[in-house]
């Protein structure tokens, strides 16, 4: 049962009263059995968050009166198989460790205002372009199973035999995370949320920022120089979308400045209920300069069965890499199961096969694989939420 918190009226010297809030303690703890194979190498581990992220938080809200109110959240992810925490991008420039590190709030942490006119919320949180990849994902970007519009194409660079000296066959190496950092949150953002009485109409727009000077000294000449990296890491996000009986559809667009190379991605997505189940997709497209686009979708559905759910989805993400060569593509089919053993409490497996093709070497659950063969990976897990 989730744990609510009602923080006590304190009264202050005068004796008046503050104003109620209430504080709420939650989180997910979720373990996974994980096993990959790939044509170099296989690899078995016990690690985490195969169905939900696991996680630590606290949320809370304060009435202002007048229908305003004040809100907080912070949330931390964990890894509950060896106790770690998860790192975070302090200024959306490079991708965090996947763990490793003490307890941070990489996952939110926010303060907001909220009133008739919307939310307008500080701090790190979701980015707009990030929420119709998860959204309109049967497997919620979460485990083996996640959608390759997220996880991209990898390639593997062969190395120059001598300085200057290109081999035949090479190719530059695509980030798994296609999006870059900020692809999924985004530190040090303003956002802005449409309020919820629009008649089905919803929408974000966000600003962060980098957080670099705008000039740099040179000893050698003692004069100001401009930093041709100062706008590394901002960005400017955009999302819409409408949400009313079965229907859940959406729009995003987005541009972050990276000194690597800035990326637009824009992507669309959507789902119907029909009762027996619940149908949707998405596409997902990168631009990425002086590196090459990315493009790809998902079809996917949920299909409740007893107490559980079926899962199914098949994603797809091609890289157009602005070299002469074959373009990787990696096709995924994934199908699980989730049993619900109470509110809280669930039991989930789910298998996902990989087809690399042109040179593509995507793997799953830290497995390793050739360039253009296949890999399957499984996830069986147990989630508790609190």
């Amino acid at each position: 049962m989730k744990k609510s918190l009602i923080a006590l009226a304190v009264l202050a010297a005068s004796g008046a009263a503050m104003a109620q809030s209430s504080v709420t303690l939650f989180g997910v703890v979720d373990a996974t059995y994980a096993y990959g194979t790939g044509s170099i190498s296989n690899k078995s581990q016990l690690t985490n968050s195969g169905y939900n992220t696991s996680r630590l938080g606290f949320r809370g809200v304060e009435d202002l009166g007048g229908g305003m109110s004040a809100s907080f959240w912070l949330e931390a992810g964990i890894n509950n198989d060896d106790g770690s925490g998860v790192l975070t991008s302090t200024k959306n420039q490079g991708a965090p460790a996947a763990g490793g590190g003490g307890l941070t709030f990489n996952r939110r942490s926010t303060v907001s205002l909220n009133g008739g006119f919307g939310e307008v919320r500080l701090g790190r949180d979701y980015t707009p372009q990030y929420w119709n990849l998860t959204v309109f994902d049967p497997f919620g970007n979460v485990g083996v199973g996640t959608s390759q519009t997220r996880n991209g194409t990898s390639t593997r660079a062969i190395a120059p035999t001598a300085p200057g000296v290109t081999p035949a066959g090479f190719v530059t190496t695509t980030t798994s995370r296609n999006g870059g950092p900020t692809q999924l949150r985004a530190s040090n953002s303003i956002g802005y949320f449409l309020p919820g009485n629009l008649g089905g109409f919803y929408g974000q727009a966000q600003y962060y920022m980098g957080e670099n000077n705008s000039d740099t000294f040179n000893t050698t000449t003692g004069a100001f120089v401009a930093n041709a990296n100062k706008k590394d890491g901002n960005g400017l996000a955009l999302r819409v979308g409408y949400a009313n009986g079965p229907v859940n559809v959406a729009v995003a667009l987005s541009e972050t400045k990276y000194a690597a190379g800035d990326i637009q991605t824009v992507n669309v997505g959507g789902q119907y209920d029909l009762g027996v189940a619940k149908i949707m997709a998405h596409y997902n497209q990168d631009d990425i300069d002086r590196t090459g686009k990315g493009a790809g979708y998902l079809i996917g559905a949920l299909v409740p069965m007893g107490a559980g759910e079926i899962r199914l989805a098949y994603s797809t993400y091609k890289f157009d890499l602005d070299v002469a060569g074959a373009d990787p593509r990696t096709n995924k089919l994934a199908l699980g199961y989730v049993h619900n053993l109470s509110k809280r409490t669930a039991l989930y497996t789910t298998v996902a096969r990989v087809t690399n093709k042109n040179g593509a070497v995507q793997a799953l659950n830290g497995s390793d694989t050739a360039a253009s063969r296949n890999s399957t990976g499984y996830d069986l897990g147990i989630r508790h939420s609190f």
